[in-house]
C-alpha cells in the first residue's frame, strides 16, 4: 500500500502511532451531533439552524463557518424548495389600502395579524386540502387554521371567529391579499365589528405578505420530510402535528433559539414585551441602493 500510494513505511506508521489534536476529535464530535439532528429532523436543516440548534441544546459555540464546512463534507444539506407556478388571479371588486406598507415588525402581540389560504395535493386522489392560517407578526406564532376541503368564504370567516374567540380584546391590523374571501362585504363587517383596520396587498406583489407566504414555504419544504403522506387523513395528521412542532418545538434565531409560543406566553405576561427587531437583509439594501436612489 505504501509502494502504490508513494509514501515511505515510516511516515505511515508514525501517522498511524500520532496522537489525535483535540480540535480533531472536537470535529469528530460535531460530525456525530450534525448527523443525529439530520435524521432526526428529516434534512430540514441548513448549516445556519443546524448550529443555532447544536449550540442551543448541547450549550456548544460552535461557529457557522465550521459547521458548514462539515456538512460539505459529510454532503449533508437543507431541502431546497421547489420553485412554485405563477397563476393569474381575478381582479376583486372590493379591496382596502396595504396599510402594512410591508412594516412586519411588531413590538407586541395582536398589533399585526396576517393571514392567507394555501393547498395541498392529495398524493393519489384528484383532490385538494385547503390550509387558512393567522400568524401574528410579533412572534409568527399561529393563532388559529383551519383545514378544509373547500376554498370559499365559510373557510376564511371560520378562521377568523376562532382568532377572535382566542383573542377577543385583539384589534390589530388584518392583513391579506385581494383573495374573494376578504373583499367581500361580509368579511368587511366582520373586521369593522371587531374595530380592526383591513389591510391588502398589491396586485401582483406577494412580498407584501411575506411573513405568511414564508411560513407556507417553510411548512412545505419541511413537513413532506418529516412526515409519510399517502391520502388525506395522512395528510390532515401531517399539517396539524407539523403546526404544533413549528408553534411549541422549533426554535427560531430571531427569537434567540425560542420557540413562537415561548415568545408569545413571555410577551403576554410581561408589561413591556420583549422587542425583536427584524434582522437587516444585506442583500435587498444592496438592491435598494442601485435600483431605488
Amino acid at each position: 500500500m505504501c509502494r502504490h500510494l508513494e509514501i515511505s513505511r515510516a511516515a505511515y506508521y508514525k501517522w498511524l502511532h500520532r496522537a489525535v489534536p483535540e480540535e480533531e476529535l472536537e470535529n469528530v464530535r460535531l460530525a456525530g451531533l450534525i448527523k443525529e439532528y439530520d435524521e432526526r429532523f428529516n434534512h430540514i436543516l441548513g448549516y445556519r439552524r443546524m448550529t443555532s440548534w447544536i449550540n442551543h441544546f448541547n450549550h456548544t459555540c460552535y461557529s457557522k463557518n465550521r459547521v458548514h464546512r462539515i456538512m460539505k463534507k459529510l454532503g449533508i444539506h437543507s431541502v431546497i424548495r421547489v420553485k412554485k407556478k405563477k397563476y393569474a388571479y381575478a381582479r376583486p371588486d372590493e379591496t382596502a389600502e396595504n396599510i402594512l406598507q410591508r412594516d412586519f415588525y411588531a413590538s407586541a402581540p395582536n398589533q399585526k395579524w396576517a393571514t392567507d389560504v394555501t393547498e395541498f395535493k392529495v398524493p393519489g386522489e384528484k383532490k385538494k386540502v385547503y390550509l387558512s392560517a393567522i400568524i401574528d407578526l410579533y412572534d409568527r406564532y399561529p393563532i388559529a387554521y383551519v383545514v378544509s376541503l373547500k376554498n370559499d368564504n365559510r373557510l376564511v370567516f371560520k378562521i377568523f371567529d376562532k382568532a377572535v374567540a382566542a383573542f377577543p380584546d385583539a384589534r390589530p391590523i388584518f392583513h391579506s391579499d385581494r383573495g374573494f374571501q376578504y373583499t367581500s362585504k361580509v368579511f368587511k363587517k366582520k373586521l369593522e365589528k371587531q374595530e380592526m383596520k383591513q389591510s391588502m396587498s398589491r396586485v401582483g406583489h406577494c412580498i407584501d405578505n411575506g411573513p405568511t407566504e414564508g411560513f407556507w414555504g417553510i411548512i412545505k419544504s419541511e413537513m413532506y420530510q418529516m412526515y409519510e403522506i399517502t391520502d388525506e387523513a395522512s395528510l390532515r395528521h401531517a399539517i396539524k402535528d407539523y403546526l404544533h412542532f413549528y408553534s411549541e418545538e422549533r426554535p427560531q434565531d430571531r427569537y434567540h433559539c425560542k420557540t413562537p409560543l415561548e415568545v408569545r406566553q413571555e410577551a403576554l405576561a410581561s408589561d413591556t414585551p420583549i422587542e425583536y427587531p427584524i434582522p437587516e437583509n444585506k442583500r435587498v439594501n444592496k438592491y435598494k441602493e442601485k435600483w431605488c436612489a
